[in-house]
């Protein structure tokens, strides 16, 4: 699989985690690797449930110190895809 494609797999699971963990209802099909947290509507508790629900559907261990660095989803999935996902 190649690295665009791998991504591209990694949002849409990402996604479909936050569709299920989002406090406001949002049309996800419009937030893409450019998309930066702070339009996704994330709070600090929200995130930190992201990252249990990402470990749990993607079998990757993320640490909190992990992601504060990520500014949009696009280096979120490469996170993801450096930690084997």
């Amino acid at each position: 699989m190649s690295e665009k494609s791998k991504t591209e797999s990694i949002i849409r699971k990402l996604r479909e985690i936050m569709e299920t963990c989002a406090m406001e209802e949002l049309d996800w099909s419009k937030y893409g690797p450019d998309s930066t947290i702070e339009s996704l509507g994330l709070d600090s508790l929200t995130i930190l449930d992201l990252l249990y629900d990402v470990e749990q559907e993607l079998g990757v261990h993320l640490e909190a110190r992990d992601i504060v660095s990520i500014r949009n989803m696009g280096e979120m999935a490469s996170l993801l895809i450096d930690k084997g996902a």
